[in-house]
Formats: C-alpha cells, structure tokens, sequence
C-alpha cells in the first residue's frame, strides 16, 4: 500500500486539488483494506496522519515534541518555514488551511468506518484467566481462539509502563508460540501445564483465554484487537 509522508501535506506544490487528489487515493487504499476487514496497521496509520493534521491546525508552530519518534529535525523544519511564508503569503494561507481542514474532515470519516470494525470485535471478544493467577500478570500467555474452530493460537506477552507527555501508558509485546489443538482431553488447562513443562523460564505465568465466535483476519485484526483489550483487562482487574 502506497504510504503518505508525515508531512504530505506541505510538500511539493501546495494545491488543494492536487492534495485531494493524493489523500483520496491512499484512503481509496485504507477503505479496500476497511472492507476486508483489515484494520492494522492502516488504522494505526491513518489515526496518526489525522493527529498530525490536527496538531498543525491548532497551532500556530509545528510542536516537535508532538510526534518526537516520526518527524525528523528537516521535517520539523520545513514545517516551520512553511508558517513564516504563510504569515507572508495570504494566498498560500488559505490554500494550505483549506487542504488542511478538508484532509482532517475527510479522514476522521473513514477513522470511523475503521473505528466501527474495532469496535464490533472488541465487543465480542471473551477473555478470562485460564486456573489461578499469579500475583505478577505483568508476563505470562495468552491463547487465541476464533470462530468455530479448535485451533488455538498460543502467544507469549509481556507488559510494561512508558511514559509521553508526562503521562504513563502500558504496552504490550508478544510473541508467537505455535497454534494447538483443542479437544476435551486438551483443553485450556492442559496446554497452560504443558507450556510450564516446557518453557521452565516462565515457571508461573499468567495465562488468559481470548475467544470469539468471529473469523476475521487475524494478524490484521483479531490479534491487535485481543492485545488491546487485553491490557485493558489487566490494567483494569
């Protein structure tokens, strides 16, 4: 899929056609990826391009701090420059602000579409502690299970506190273990005992069962959607 630069916007010359133009054909993208129901990383994606937007709408010079890990010191800079000819070129203004006003509309349109499909899977999703808990959840597994079938997909996660703009957020890594099968001989329990037989690092980890009923694309939806929720579930119980 073709990528918008972070500061699309103000490259190149600045006409508001031919800006519409290329955000139109990279949502044209993001909606065929929408209608498969794949969310990642097109959502994640388009999510920061409309907080770039809207950072540079609101205020007056470009903040480098807002986005300190995607824009480079030139990019911040070109930016900048880019006001100082606006405070001097009325005309420029309006067509950047035009551009800028349109893209932000037109892109939290489809962030909703995008939204939506969230949504909807993170509302059927199940999750539950699979035998007892230790008192550290911060490391453990969790199994992954959709529609009808007894595939199970085992991940390892690990959570941990970063902090932006002063305020802590958690986040998750995972790994993928290997895909089970179960049956009523081998059921969640089973396969939490037999991955402590067999990965003596974690001798007593946090285990969760995530289950839907849904069967959407798993590595583009199903599994970041069950990350998600599942910090949320920590962070909450």
């Amino acid at each position: 899929m073709k990528q918008l630069s972070e500061t699309w916007f103000a490259e190149g010359y600045i006409d508001f056609e031919l800006k519409k133009y290329t955000l139109l054909a990279y949502l044209q993208q993001i909606n065929k990826q929408f209608g498969e129901n794949k969310l990642y990383p097109q959502l994640a994606d388009l999510i920061f391009h409309y907080n770039n937007i809207v950072a540079f709408r609101e205020n007056k010079k470009y903040l480098q701090e807002q986005f300190p890990k995607k824009l480079t010191g030139i990019q911040i800079e070109k930016l900048q420059v880019l006001y100082e000819q606006m405070i001097e070129d009325t005309e420029l203004m309006q067509e950047l602000e035009d551009i800028i006003y349109y893209a932000a509309d037109t892109m939290k349109t489809t962030i909703s579409s995008g939204a939506e499909i969230y949504e909807f899977v993170e509302g059927n999703l199940t999750i539950s502690p699979v035998g007892l808990l230790p008192l550290d959840v911060q490391e453990g597994y969790f199994f992954l299970s959709a529609g009808k079938s007894k595939a199970t997909r085992v991940y390892q996660y690990r959570l941990s506190i970063f902090e932006k703009h002063n305020e802590a957020f958690r986040s998750i890594k995972t790994t993928y273990v290997e895909i089970l099968q179960r049956s009523m001989v081998n059921t969640y329990e089973n396969i939490k005992y037999d991955l402590i037989r067999s990965r003596g690092h974690l001798p007593n980890p946090a285990v969760y069962s995530i289950e839907t009923r849904l069967s959407f694309p798993v590595e583009e939806t199903l599994l970041p959607v069950a990350k998600r929720s599942l910090v949320k579930y920590i962070s909450v119980g």
